[in-house]
């Protein structure tokens, strides 16, 4: 039996931070992440907030200061909701919060590219569908959401897609990944239609799969298939592929183990 005293269990947690853990709430947490400029950290509280008109406002004050409406997506923007999928990711906030933060954030983007005639350059294409014959698309909203959110140039095909509309808009964007949602067990079958006639077309683009229909095994037991269990975890598959190329092998092994 290991014997403890009073003073090294009181080091103990120190060195682990456990005692502020049990304290922090979620703002308390936030508040260590903002940015330290205080108008860059206006527009982060707000994102975390959720407040679109705070948004807005936050905004208003830099570019009535002379900032560039469009390196405030990549200076105020982008930091503010990089808080929030931080805070997510430790299991501080949960979706709920996550849904409005993001909506707060594209509503600032659309206000900073009403403030300039430059159009800014996405970080790549993604194409979001739900499988064709399931209509559960709040799992697909999510993911197009956060991906919006961080950057990405999303091409929304809705609900219910047939197969070949993906194919066919895939052959047309050219996107460097695909999502797909199921929910339903009868409807997941989809992706491999969708993964064999992306391979006859010669698209070998990673199609990220997830949903409460699918797992692991099923996903990647076709080529393309990455498997996402987590909804934000679509931003990070499409960061990992502009950094590291569509390697579809080293996606899995990097952000899934059997």
């Amino acid at each position: 039996m290991l014997d403890f005293k009073k003073e090294d269990i009181a080091t103990i947690l120190v060195r682990y931070n456990v005692a502020m853990e049990k304290s922090m709430t979620p703002d308390e947490a936030a508040e260590q992440l903002y940015p330290k400029d205080p108008q860059l950290k206006a527009v982060a509280v707000a994102i975390y907030e959720g407040e679109e008109d705070d948004v807005i406002d936050a905004l208003d004050v830099l570019l009535d200061a002379g900032k560039d409406p469009l390196k405030l997506i990549d200076e105020a923007l982008l930091p503010g909701m990089a808080v929030v999928s931080s805070l997510y990711d430790q299991g501080i906030i949960f979706l709920p919060n996550v849904m409005m933060s993001a909506d707060a954030m594209l509503e600032g983007i659309d206000y900073c590219k009403s403030k300039t005639k430059e159009i800014p350059e996405a970080k790549g294409t993604v194409i979001c569908h739900v499988a064709e014959g399931d209509v559960h698309d709040i799992g697909k909203n999510i993911v197009a959401a956060l991906l919006r959110a961080d950057g990405f140039e999303v091409v929304d095909l809705g609900r219910d897609v047939p197969v070949d509309e993906v194919v066919a808009k895939a052959a047309e964007v050219k996107p460097i990944m695909i999502t797909g949602t199921a929910l339903m067990t009868t409807t997941m079958y989809a992706f491999k239609e969708v993964n064999d006639k992306l391979i006859e077309k010669g698209l070998k683009i990673p199609f990220a799969c997830g949903g409460g229909a699918v797992n692991q095994e099923f996903v990647e037991s076709y080529s393309l298939g990455v498997y996402g269990e987590e909804a934000a975890e679509a931003a990070k598959f499409g960061n990992y592929i502009l950094k590291n190329g569509p390697d579809i092998a080293k996606m899995r092994n990097e952000f899934h183990t059997h």
